[in-house]
């Protein structure tokens, strides 16, 4: 592990850029000095034996569990140091990690931007620490969104790859374990600790092995419509590396059609807020959630008095859409037909993965806003910004965000999306790309 690393640095660090919601005691850090062979954080959301995992919600203050997550018990078994949870918005319910009840990160190339949601802590910890390796969960982009705005790679497997035993989830359809890290030969190393099949979850159960081996990357599909809608300079670092690609890697670059892209964001929040509404019903003071001591009451105020108190806005939110979405009636209407459309989305993808080898487009429609500018935004408006990184999410694609430029100095980040099980084509391209392009990270200042 890095020399520079302590308790008292890490707290320091904290202080400024609110990166972590618990970080690991003095004691159990010298306890590991010698014994670790590298240091990782894990979203707040990933359960852990030996720091409390409330998924960034004060609903779950006070929780810690009884067991780790399998993705954290193969790391530590491979000789790593978990040295803290990192923040994320509450339950995943966020774009720019700004409904975080444990801290709000600040984004490391400027504290006064954001850091992406909802795994913003990781971006974050990841672009500070050197040699660090960060857990993160994807629903909707949570990987993508932060790597982009904090200039780290981002990988998320496909849905399965990785164990979710031990996930506090959001969507359960959705939810993808992946990592974010500095260079692809970190992921190299720790994307096959962390994948595999594992009993406790059967999504995994049923999967081919990872291949390490390079893959031969030769046409590289634009969907046209990725292009609409999104900031100039966003545009214009993403037209330099497209020319980077085909001038530097002699990889073609082309033009496709992907109109099944406009309606992947709708469906994606009615699947993604329909599952949402069923796993947070568990959340009632009962046997999960806040124990208030007046219990002389109906149920149901007892349990709306503690959902009230205690969900923040955001997550009250999305609990809503979702249980309107499956209203008595209203399932075929909405549920059933958002599965269609995920169905008519991944057949589009496979239909360009018969000519090319991989799909890019930016990944965000413009790069990290600054907070006051969020203050500004209507819900409606932070939901559009996913409208890049929810597609391969919506099919359980492999992808990975990718530095690609910087606008005075603010990271932007380009998205490769891979057939599902083929994540050794990202990692393939990740190795490319660092051969042609550097990577900037931000100078410390404490």
């Amino acid at each position: 592990m890095s020399d520079k690393l302590s308790v008292e640095y890490l707290t320091r660090l904290n202080e400024k850029y609110k990166i972590f919601s618990q970080l690991i005691n003095e004691e159990e850090f010298l306890k590991a000095e010698g014994r670790c062979h590298f240091h990782f954080s894990a979203k707040d959301n990933l359960c852990t034996i030996d720091f409390q995992s409330r998924a960034g919600s004060r609903i779950l203050d006070g929780y810690t569990p009884p067991f780790d997550a399998t993705a954290i018990r193969k790391l530590r078994e491979s000789g790593g140091l978990l040295i803290g949870k990192t923040n994320m918005d509450e339950f995943g319910f966020g774009t720019f990690c700004t409904n975080s009840a444990y801290g709000v990160p600040r984004n490391p190339f400027d504290p006064e931007r954001s850091c992406g949601g909802s795994s913003g802590g990781a971006a974050a910890a990841v672009a500070l620490l050197d040699g660090h390796i960060a857990l993160a969960v994807s629903t909707g982009g949570s990987i993508s969104c932060p790597a982009s705005f904090c200039g780290v790679i981002g990988m998320t497997p496909t849905y399965g790859r990785v164990s979710r035993y031990g996930l506090i989830d959001y969507s359960n359809s959705l939810d993808k374990i992946g990592l974010m890290c500095r260079s692809a030969s970190d992921l190299r190393t720790y994307l096959p600790i962390i994948s595999g099949p594992d009993s406790l979850d059967p999504t995994s159960c049923s999967q081919p092995i990872l291949a390490l081996s390079s893959s031969k990357i030769k046409r590289i599909g634009v969907p046209k419509e990725a292009m609409q809608g999104i900031s100039g300079e966003v545009e214009a670092a993403f037209r330099k590396a497209t020319e980077i690609i085909e001038e530097q890697l002699s990889i073609k670059v082309e033009e496709v059609n992907m109109p099944s892209l406009r309606f992947a964001l709708p469906a994606y929040y009615v699947l993604a807020t329909s599952e949402a509404s069923t796993n947070l019903a568990r959340y009632s003071g009962m046997r999960f959630g806040i124990v208030r001591d007046d219990v002389n009451m109906h149920f149901n105020t007892f349990f709306s008095e503690v959902r009230s108190a205690f969900f923040g806005k955001e997550a009250k939110r999305r609990i809503l859409l979702g249980t309107y979405c499956r209203r008595i009636g209203f399932r075929d209407r909405y549920y059933l037909k958002a599965l269609s459309v995920r169905q008519i989305v991944k057949e589009e993808y496979l239909r360009i993965f018969q000519d090319f080898d991989l799909v890019v487009m930016p990944t965000m429609p413009f790069i990290a806003p600054r907070f006051s500018d969020i203050q500004k935004m209507k819900p409606l408006d932070m939901y559009k910004a996913d409208f890049l990184t929810v597609p391969p999410n919506l099919v359980g694609m492999p992808h990975i965000s990718l530095p690609c430029g910087y606008y005075h100095g603010i990271p932007i980040g380009f998205q490769l999306v891979a057939p599902h099980w083929e994540e050794n084509r990202l990692l393939h391209f990740a190795e490319c790309w660092e051969s042609v392009f550097e990577y900037q990270f931000p100078e410390v200042k404490l």
